[in-house]
C-alpha cells in the first residue's frame, strides 16, 4: 500500500500537467481564431477616420495578437522629428487607451499592437505593443 501512494501521486501529477497543457493549447487555438475573426470583421470597415490627424488603415491577426496600423498626418514635421518628440508622449496615452478599450481581449491573453506610420512617407514611426501585464495598476 505504501508503494502505491507515491505511484498514484505521480499519475495524478502527470495527468494534471497533461490536462493543463491541453487546456493551454486549446485556449491558444481559440485565441488565434478570435484574433482572425476580429481582424476580418474590423477590416471590412476600413479605412476609418479617427480624428483630424489619424486614420486606421489596417488590422491584422498575428498569432494571438491584433495589429492595428494607423496613418498619421504629421503636417510640416519630419518623420524623425515626430519619432523624437511624440513617441514617449504617445506611448503612455496609447497604452492607457488600449488597456481601457481592449480589456476583454487582454484579459483573455490576446495582445494588442498599435503601429503608427506617416501618411506622407508610409514609414513606420512607432509601435506600441500592449499585453495584460502592461495594464496592471
Amino acid at each position: 500500500m505504501i508503494k502505491i501512494v507515491p505511484m498514484l501521486l505521480s499519475v495524478l501529477v502527470l495527468n494534471s500537467t497533461l490536462f493543463a497543457d491541453d487546456m493551454a493549447e486549446k485556449i491558444q487555438t481559440q485565441n488565434q481564431e478570435i484574433v482572425k475573426l476580429a481582424a476580418k470583421e474590423i477590416s471590412s470597415q476600413l479605412p476609418q477616420k479617427i480624428d483630424d490627424y489619424t486614420k486606421l488603415v489596417k488590422i491584422e491577426a498575428e498569432e494571438e495578437s491584433l495589429l492595428y496600423t494607423y496613418e498619421i498626418n504629421t503636417g510640416a514635421k519630419s518623420d524623425e522629428t515626430v519619432i523624437k518628440e511624440d513617441k514617449s508622449r504617445m506611448k503612455k496615452a496609447v497604452t492607457m487607451g488600449i488597456c481601457s478599450s481592449s480589456d476583454r481581449f487582454l484579459q483573455s491573453g490576446i495582445d494588442i499592437a498599435y503601429i503608427y506610420a506617416s501618411a506622407k512617407s508610409k514609414k513606420e514611426l512607432f509601435r506600441f505593443d500592449v499585453s495584460k501585464k502592461d495594464c496592471i495598476k
